[in-house]
């Protein structure tokens, strides 16, 4: 089991930057891919982007291509998501999880998810 804790949220106007981060404790997770996902209001969980072990992408999303950048710390146990470019649509609660397998964009794949950051995009 691993505990991640997400933070660096905020409000933001449009266009502006965040550096959200993952820090996780117990369990290391250096051999463990990670995935990014957000929930907005009303709306279902989506995913965002996702690294391997090895701080390879491998899977992201067509909304956040070329403004999201994913990285990883494993001596910090930490991966890191700076979102740059910020729109009112990016508004949503972040969350990052562990993927033990390879589960893509699937959120279902994914355990030990962390309680999120709110990020919020005002116009």
């Amino acid at each position: 089991q691993v505990q991640l804790v997400e933070s660096g949220g905020g409000l933001v106007q449009a266009g502006g930057s965040l550096r959200l981060s993952c820090a996780a404790s117990g369990r290391t997770f250096s051999s463990v891919a990670m995935g990014w996902f957000r929930q907005a209001p009303g709306k279902d969980r989506e995913f965002v982007i996702r690294i391997s072990a090895s701080g390879t992408v491998t899977h992201y999303a067509s909304a956040v291509k070329g403004r999201f950048v994913i990285s990883r710390d494993n001596a910090k146990n930490t991966v890191y998501l700076q979102v740059n470019s910020l729109k009112p649509e990016d508004t949503a609660v972040y969350y990052c999880a562990l993927d033990l397998g390879s589960s893509g964009g699937n959120w279902r794949g994914y355990s030990d998810w962390g309680p999120g950051t709110q990020v919020t995009v005002s116009s």
